[in-house]
C-alpha cells in the first residue's frame, strides 16, 4: 500500500494532472471514477496504471477484478493519497492512468463538429458528450482551444474520448479536410442571418462553434458559409456555447433522421 504523497507514482500523477505539457508529452490523461474507468478499460485503449482506495463497493471489487485480469498495474493507497492526486473535491475510489489512443477519422465524413477558441474545460466536455450522443462523426478542435484531456475535460465528456475521433488540427489542414470531404461550414453565431432550423444540415457539413466570451476566430469566420442562429424571444444576449452546440447538433439529427 502507498501511503505517502512523496512516493514517486504519487508524484507522477499530480503531475500530469496539474500540467497539459506533461500529458501530451507522456501521451497519457486520466480518468476518475468507476463508471469512467469501466469505459477506459471496456476502450481497449492502454491502461499505464491504477491507484484505487479500499472500499467494500461491488461495482468496484468487480472492476478491479477485471483490470487484474487485464494484468494493468494496481496501486492501492490510502484515501488520504488518492484525495492528494485527485482533481475533485469528493475523490471517487479510483483512478486511472490511459495512454492517449485517438480514433481514426472516418474515411468519408458529412457530420463533423468543431470547436474554436474555448477556453472553458467543463464546456468542451459536455460538448464532447452531446456530440457523441449525436452520433458526430468527428471533432476537430483549432489550435487554440483548450486541451481536450484536462481533468474536468475528461470528467464532463463522460466517456466521449472513447468514443468520438477527436483531434487538433492546424487552420491549413482544416481548410484542407472541408475541400477534400466537400463539406458545407456552418459557424454557430448570435448575429447571424439564418435560423437554425432553416439550415440545410442534410448535406456533409461541418459545424463550427466558438469560444464563449469572443466568439469564434477570424479563421473560422473565413471559413464559414453560413452563420446560423437560434431564435431567443427572451432578453439574454446569448446562450452558453454548450447548450449552442446541443440544440445545434440535435436539430441536424432530427433532419438527418427525417
Amino acid at each position: 500500500m502507498i501511503t505517502s504523497t512523496r512516493n514517486p507514482k504519487i508524484q507522477w500523477v499530480r503531475a500530469l494532472q496539474g500540467r497539459a505539457r506533461r500529458r501530451k508529452e507522456e501521451g497519457v490523461f486520466i480518468v476518475e471514477g468507476v463508471r469512467l474507468a469501466e469505459e477506459a478499460l471496456r476502450s481497449g485503449w492502454q491502461i499505464r496504471l491504477g491507484l484505487f482506495s479500499h472500499s467494500s463497493d461491488e461495482r468496484l471489487q468487480r472492476l478491479l477484478n477485471a483490470l487484474q485480469t487485464q494484468q494493468v498495474p494496481l496501486e492501492e493507497v490510502r484515501p488520504g493519497v488518492l484525495q492528494a492526486v485527485s482533481d475533485t473535491e469528493t475523490p471517487q475510489a479510483i483512478l486511472l492512468v490511459v495512454q492517449q489512443q485517438p480514433l481514426p477519422l472516418p474515411q468519408k465524413l458529412s457530420f463533423v463538429l468543431m470547436i474554436d477558441a474555448l477556453r472553458d474545460p467543463g464546456n468542451l466536455g459536455t460538448i464532447l458528450r452531446s456530440a457523441a450522443a449525436a452520433a458526430v462523426q468527428a471533432v476537430i478542435l483549432s489550435p487554440s482551444t483548450v486541451d481536450v484531456y484536462s481533468p474536468k475535460v475528461v470528467r464532463a465528456a463522460m466517456g466521449a474520448h472513447f468514443r468520438l475521433p477527436i483531434l487538433y488540427l492546424s487552420w491549413e489542414e482544416i481548410g484542407d479536410l472541408i475541400q477534400a470531404q466537400g463539406l458545407a461550414v456552418f459557424l454557430a453565431d448570435a448575429e447571424g442571418d439564418v435560423a437554425y432550423d432553416q439550415a440545410n444540415f442534410r448535406q456533409p457539413f461541418l459545424l463550427i462553434i466558438g469560444g464563449e466570451a469572443e466568439g469564434a476566430s477570424p479563421m473560422a469566420h473565413a471559413l464559414a458559409q453560413q452563420r446560423v442562429f437560434i431564435p431567443m424571444p427572451g432578453e439574454m444576449e446569448s446562450l452558453n456555447a454548450a447548450v449552442s452546440a446541443a440544440i445545434l447538433l440535435f436539430e441536424a439529427v432530427r433532419q438527418r433522421r427525417g
